[in-house]
C-alpha cells in the first residue's frame, strides 16, 4: 500500500460509523489475541461520539478511506495524576487513547506510522512529551511502544485495574 496517500485529520460526526467499525474490529482482535483489554463494553459508540464532540478524535486515511483512529488529548488525564512509579516529565503532554486500526491494514505498520504522526502533531503544538497506557497483555501495543522508544514509567489505575504507563520525550 502506498503510504503517500495517507492523511491525518480530526474526525467528524460523519466519520462516527467507520470509526466505531474500526474500534469494534480492534476490540475483537484484542479478544482473539487473548487480551482482557477492551472486553468490558468500553470503548463504545458513546465514547466515539464524546471524542468527536470534544474534538479528541483523529483519524488516518489511506486513499480517503479511514484506516485508523485515536483520541489525542492535551494535558488532561486524571488517571495519570497517580502513578506507581514516576513520569519522566511534568510539563505539557499529549495523551494517546483508544487507538484502533482497521482489519484491512492490521499488521502492516500503520499503527506504528500513526504513532509517528502523533509525535509530529505534538511537536507542531509545542508539546514534547507523549504519555500512553496499555494493558499488560496487549502485546501488539507493547511492541509498538518498545519499537518507538517509549519508556516504561510504572502503573496507573483505570476503571478495571492496572495499566502499564509509558512516556516518550520528543526533544
Amino acid at each position: 500500500m502506498n503510504q503517500e496517500n495517507l492523511n491525518f485529520r480530526k474526525g467528524s460526526e460523519k466519520d462516527i460509523p467507520e470509526i466505531w467499525k474500526i474500534l469494534q474490529q480492534s476490540i475483537e482482535r484484542r479478544k482473539n489475541d487473548g487480551s482482557k483489554q477492551w472486553q468490558d463494553g468500553y470503548p463504545n459508540i458513546s465514547t466515539v461520539e464524546s471524542d468527536i464532540e470534544k474534538g479528541y478524535n483523529y483519524i488516518l486515511t489511506l486513499d480517503d478511506k479511514i484506516i485508523a483512529t485515536a483520541a489525542l488529548i492535551f494535558n488532561d488525564e486524571p488517571t495519570y495524576d497517580v502513578i506507581d512509579g514516576a513520569w519522566m516529565t511534568h510539563e505539557d503532554f499529549l495523551v494517546v487513547h483508544r487507538v484502533g486500526v482497521s482489519n484491512e491494514v492490521a499488521g502492516k505498520g500503520f499503527a506504528t506510522k500513526f504513532f509517528q504522526i502523533f509525535e509530529d502533531f505534538a511537536k507542531k503544538n509545542e508539546v514534547f512529551s507523549i504519555k500512553v497506557d496499555t494493558n499488560f497483555d496487549n502485546l501488539a501495543m507493547l511492541k509498538i511502544l518498545e519499537k518507538l522508544g517509549y519508556s516504561y514509567c510504572g502503573e496507573i489505575q483505570v476503571r478495571d485495574g492496572a495499566r502499564k504507563a509509558f512516556e516518550k520525550i520528543l526533544r
